[in-house]
């Protein structure tokens, strides 16, 4: 089971993101007219709170393009998009691009790890934005800056 990893959002997508919304905003709307735009929430929600289900707030950022009509979540539902439609968006733009090694999701994990420790952030918030438990875990992408004692620039050099 995968778990929330809770990250920056770069300025740059906001614009776009907003636009995505108005857009994911618009499906939802859609699905409520024809009988449908509700999620399954979990630990009880519905129950407690019974028009959560159907309220924008408590929809998916990115769902499926398909209503699912599975009767163990109860009425027609939009689930969120699968992980394996990411995953092979990701596979298709590299190839495109003309990346031949593997590229996934994770990718993007470690490319943020490692951008922001060769940017002069600090292990110990490098760690916290990953959500690794154990500092070492982080360690591993300093490998890759490889850059030895000629790599460091003398605080001098910022005055």
């Amino acid at each position: 089971m995968f778990e929330d990893r809770p990250t920056i959002l770069p300025t740059a997508v906001i614009e776009p993101l907003s636009r995505h919304l108005e857009v994911i905003k618009r499906q939802h709307q859609a699905d409520l007219a024809r009988g449908f735009g509700r999620v399954v929430l979990p630990f009880a929600l519905d129950r407690k709170c019974p028009n959560a289900p159907t309220e924008w707030a408590w929809q998916f950022v990115f769902p499926a393009s398909r209503v699912c009509t599975d009767p163990r979540w109860g009425p027609p539902t939009r689930f969120h998009l699968h992980e394996s439609v990411v995953q092979k968006a990701v596979a298709h733009a590299a190839r495109q691009a003309g990346v031949t090694k593997r590229v996934g999701p994770h990718t993007f994990r470690h490319s943020f790890a490692t951008h922001l420790l060769e940017d002069g952030y600090d292990i110990r918030t490098v760690q916290e934005l990953l959500g690794h438990a154990d500092v070492s875990t982080t360690m591993v992408y300093t490998h890759v800056l490889n850059r030895g004692p000629l790599g460091v620039r003398s605080p001098v050099d910022r005055l």
